[in-house]
């Protein structure tokens, strides 16, 4: 059995959803890729697939043995690729994940702009206001933005973001522009479930340590996009990070407040997991992609400059 066979075998499998997607795509028949399938399985003596009419998933042993062979496969490419001298023409897939309005705003002209650079790379962005996680949905990159915990994940730092406190003009004529924190006490705010903090309820907002102040709630959204909105119509005072209201704040149909008063900035990191060798792929995107996140987000907060060297870091 050629083991490198089977392991790109299984790969292509769970890509493309099914064995007769797989066995169609590598033009061999539906028996063989069940049969090499098999003999896989029975050299590993573990079930790897659970197959129904329906619907195809990997066992707990067939994840972590795809995850290993993810990774030899894409050394023995980089090995293939050094030794044939092909540094120069990266290939392949990559998927990136990234906050949805970040992502939109910020990590999609960077790719964009990559893919014209590199044609042969192909990029999955996935956008979401959920942490995806790295090896179990098989992300290769992650913009992460706030505290990282302690992992053995590679982080890069891009820079940093804060959090403004905002209204719409004739909020503010109706109520009076704060002088510190406590002078929010009851007003009306617009809540976005995305940086709520330290599992308090959303109307509680914390200013530095000491300084708690509860607001009235008047509407709790989902995404920053329509909380901005929602600010802007005067419903109430809202809480976001910065770029997510940046174009508001522009516009003037939102004021900011209470800057003295303003939380540290939170962090602005690239994830991906650790390996010996990174795919070329890889370490062609990071090369070109850090440096301009670093710019785009330089612009949105001027005062954060961010480290230049990556460390050792967070899911």
């Amino acid at each position: 059995m050629d083991r490198l066979e089977a392991m790109g075998l299984l790969l292509r499998v769970v890509e493309r959803g099914s064995l007769t997607a797989a066995a169609r795509s590598l033009h061999m028949p539906l028996p063989t890729v069940s049969r090499k399938l098999a003999e896989l399985e029975a050299h590993l003596g573990a079930r790897l697939l659970l197959r129904t009419t329906r619907r195809l998933a990997l066992t707990e042993a067939g994840e972590a043995y795809l995850s290993s062979a993810r990774r030899i496969l894409e050394e023995v490419e980089a090995a293939e690729r050094q030794a044939a001298g092909a540094f120069g023409a990266p290939r392949g897939a990559l998927v990136l994940t990234a906050p949805v309005l970040f992502g939109r705003l910020h990590v999609l002209p960077v790719v964009a702009d990559f893919l014209e650079a590199y044609p042969e790379i192909a990029i999955r962005l996935a956008l979401s206001d959920r942490n995806l996680h790295l090896v179990d949905d098989h992300v290769d990159l992650a913009l992460r933005i706030g505290p990282l915990p302690d992992s053995s994940l590679v982080a890069t730092r891009l820079g940093a973001i804060g959090q403004v406190v905002c209204a719409s003009p004739g909020f503010w004529d109706a109520h009076g522009l704060p002088d510190r924190p406590a002078a929010l006490a009851g007003l009306p705010c617009v809540t976005f479930d995305f940086v709520t903090e330290g599992g308090l309820p959303a109307p509680l907002w914390r200013f530095g340590e000491r300084v708690a102040v509860a607001l009235r709630p008047r509407l709790s959204v989902s995404t920053a996009e329509a909380a901005v909105a929602a600010a802007e119509r005067g419903l109430g005072v809202t809480r976001l990070l910065r770029y997510q209201c940046a174009g508001a704040l522009a516009r003037g149909s939102l004021v900011r407040v209470l800057e003295a008063f303003e939380p540290a900035p939170r962090p602005v990191s690239l994830l991906h997991a650790p390996r010996a060798t990174l795919p070329l792929k890889l370490r062609f995107f990071l090369d070109y992609a850090i440096p301009r996140l670093r710019a785009g987000i330089s612009a949105i907060s001027p005062a954060e400059a961010p480290p230049p060297a990556p460390s050792t870091a967070a899911p």
